[in-house]
């Protein structure tokens, strides 16, 4: 069942629905976001339930997404066929901002209004813990470039996934520190004798959950990647 959240940190005209998809990449469920001028963010997956609560909390007169995971938008081609509602047109007061890393696609969205200011950061910057990079499509250089962009809003983050985030600049930095000392560890491996990304999963991400174990391998084959463009490899 689609829950209905709260946070003090939201202003009046957010409204914040869960999906009903937890698991061990969508943390609690994707994160829905609904604007009373009748714009929903990442309507997540092709889940009628879900979809009715968006449109009970509606008006829905236009959908945008954060990137392309069907998480994010299976739920998209159904929620048009019962709204009639547009894609992929940003009102006046929303910024589109280019965030990539996690994907090549990823967005995230700046709103302002009535003296209040949020970031939805999609999958870029999540509620809690660090995001894939999701290799081939993710890359590492351009994931450091967005954070460092990101750095810049010390406003809530309304993310993808898991809590709204007080601070999208704190998280940032965070994320950043994070992903560079990953990139030591890696260094560290392959300094050990790790020779695929696989040694590399063992060593670096040695208590990761089996059932993301594949992110973990598609984090360090970036991280290999970039390390490699810096001619480290």
């Amino acid at each position: 069942m689609t829950a209905r959240l709260h946070s003090e940190l939201l202003p009046g005209w957010v409204t914040w629905l869960r999906a009903p998809n937890p698991g061990p990449m969508t943390l609690d469920g994707t994160n829905t976001w609904l604007l009373d001028d009748g714009t929903v963010i990442d309507p997540g997956p092709d889940d009628l339930a879900h979809l009715e609560a968006i449109i009970e909390a509606g008006p829905v007169r236009r959908i945008l997404f954060t990137h392309g995971h069907p998480d994010h938008v299976d739920g998209v081609t159904t929620l048009l066929a019962l709204t009639g509602a547009s894609v992929g047109e940003v009102p006046d007061w929303l910024t589109e901002l280019p965030t990539p890393g996690h994907t090549t696609d990823s967005v995230c969205f700046v709103a302002e209004r009535d003296g209040q200011r949020v970031v939805f950061t999609g999958d870029t910057i999540l509620g809690r813990g660090s995001s894939v990079v999701a290799w081939p499509d993710g890359d590492v250089a351009a994931y450091l470039a967005s954070l460092d962009v990101l750095a810049g809003y010390d406003v809530p983050g309304l993310p993808g996934h898991g809590p709204v985030l007080p601070d999208c600049a704190a998280a940032a930095r965070w994320l950043r520190d994070h992903r560079l000392e990953r990139l030591d560890q890696v260094r560290a491996a392959l300094k050990q004798g790790a020779r695929t990304p696989e040694d590399v999963v063992n060593v670096v991400y040695a208590d990761v959950d089996p059932a993301i174990r594949f992110a973990a391998e598609w984090t360090v084959r970036a991280q290999l990647a970039y390390l490699e463009t810096l001619s480290e490899l």
